[in-house]
């Protein structure tokens, strides 16, 4: 087999395709021409289209799976993982995870009837002590956003296992360069292709891969019933960002090495939230997130950056910055937030591609702008790097 980063810029063709073209062509249209009225392989773009073919074979081939679906966002892909729940079926989920999907498990609960218990996933035995004969599915995030918790997945694996659940991962701060799931022992791997995948920040779409006969026969009839496959064009850009997955992620991580340190020296920094070693190149992704002890500092903070631009998402080739509890997580409510350990102060960062003395030089500016206001904040703690027992390398 070739490497994954050859892989990613030489997806299969299109069967059949007249030009021969060398970059995968644009079917742009809602329907096809049938010779045999009812016989042709693609009739209606919902429910088939060369492009998307090609982005589901190559999406299939890097996650390591049989069946791959592309869907319209990442929130889109996480709802089509719960569609496969019933009536009074239990799901063990993070207690850190992005606030849209808090958000939609906090409407199933209450219009489907799916009970929801939320944990600690980076612990497998508090996973082992909420499970019971009724889960149907196990949900994490790993790395977690946005406080970066790390799961074990082939231990959670294990667990789902033992009970007759299945295990969904949501891969999307890592993406499969840097982890594979299903190849940790992850019944589902679920991503938002609008941040790695794509990575230019201009398409949302969502990714699930599964090798699970089953499970991919029900997804491909509930997603062409809904409606909720990613369009033509969006599949043409998606196909287009993957080229360079591997080249923009090396980048990000070298940016990510200069700025960890440099984040845990600095005296405005009260924590910094990434997982792994310090002593060990960064692997882990490329959001870091950092508390300053104060909500007014961090709010500051985010304002006065100039290259890191106030957003949402992540993983995108310009860096980022945000504060989650105002933006991806303002759903979630205060003081479910306090419970699961969200400060309000912290701040999420996404590192680009730009030079990383240029990164450096904006933050510090921005920080710089905070000196001797005297305003009290919390007790230092330089640095928390939390372990990544679930994290592989590139496959």
């Amino acid at each position: 087999m070739t490497a994954f980063e050859t892989r990613l810029v030489h997806p299969s063709g299109i069967p059949g395709e007249p030009s021969h073209a060398t970059s995968t062509p644009l079917y742009q249209t809602a329907t096809f021409h049938q010779d045999d009225a009812g016989a042709a392989r693609w009739d209606y773009s919902r429910s088939g289209n060369p492009t998307r073919d090609v982005l589901e074979r190559q999406l299939t081939d890097l996650d390591g799976a049989h069946h791959a679906f592309a869907y319209a966002s990442g929130i889109a892909a996480v709802n089509a993982v719960l569609r496969l729940l019933a009536p009074g079926d239990e799901i063990v989920c993070g207690d850190d995870l992005y606030g849209g999907t808090l958000r939609l498990l906090d409407d199933h609960a209450r219009h489907l009837g799916v009970r929801v218990i939320q944990v600690d996933t980076s612990d497998p035995s508090a996973v082992e002590r909420a499970v019971s004969d009724v889960t149907a599915l196990i949900l994490v995030e790993t790395p977690s956003n946005p406080r970066l918790r790390t799961a074990d997945i082939p231990a959670l694996a294990r667990i789902a296992r033992r009970h007759g659940a299945r295990l969904a991962v949501d891969n999307s701060m890592l993406s499969p360069y840097l982890q594979r799931p299903l190849d940790l022992g992850a019944d589902i791997a679920i991503q938002s292709a609008t941040k790695l995948l794509g990575g230019h920040g201009d398409l949302t779409a969502g990714v699930v891969a599964t090798n699970d006969a089953a499970l991919a026969e029900r997804l491909a009839f509930l997603r062409n019933a809904e409606g909720t496959a990613l369009a033509p064009f969006e599949s043409w850009l998606l196909i287009r960002g993957l080229e360079t997955l591997a080249v923009r992620l090396e980048r990000q991580l070298d940016n990510v090495a200069r700025l960890l340190p440099w984040l845990r020296g600095h005296p405005a920094i009260r924590r910094v939230h990434y997982p792994g070693s310090p002593d060990l190149a960064p692997r882990s992704g490329v959001v870091i997130s950092v508390e300053t002890g104060s909500v007014p500092i961090s709010r500051r903070l985010v304002a006065a950056t100039r290259l890191f631009r106030t957003t949402v998402s992540f993983g995108c080739v310009t860096s980022s910055i945000s504060l989650p509890c105002t933006m991806s997580h303002a759903s979630v409510p205060e003081a479910r937030r306090a419970q699961s350990g969200l400060a309000e102060d912290l701040v999420r960062i996404s590192v680009g591609i730009e030079a990383a003395d240029d990164l450096v030089a904006d933050l510090e500016r921005a920080l710089g702008e905070e000196k001797g206001k005297g305003e009290p904040r919390g007790p230092v703690i330089r640095s928390e790097s939390v372990s990544a027992p679930g994290l592989l390398g590139s496959p």
